[in-house]
């Protein structure tokens, strides 16, 4: 039984490039279809509550990539 597996650790790392680009550009899509900047209301003009529905979008994005990913 082999400890470490470098073919592990090249999965492991693409899967999660794969990820985090998949994610960018859902983020980047919905930045698009929204009427405003995501980034301008929330670090220019401090909107709060864009703030938490931005998040909260983030985490339901990162849960549907991972689950792809994984399953």
């Amino acid at each position: 039984m082999e400890i470490f597996n470098p073919a592990y650790l090249v999965n492991s790392l693409l899967y999660s490039f794969v990820g985090v680009f998949v994610f960018w550009v859902c983020f980047i899509v919905i930045d698009k279809i929204t009427p405003y900047n995501l980034w301008k209301e929330i670090v220019e003009e401090k909107n709060m509550s864009l703030a938490i529905v931005v998040a909260a979008m983030c985490l339901g994005i990162a849960v549907i990539v991972a689950s792809a990913i994984h399953g």
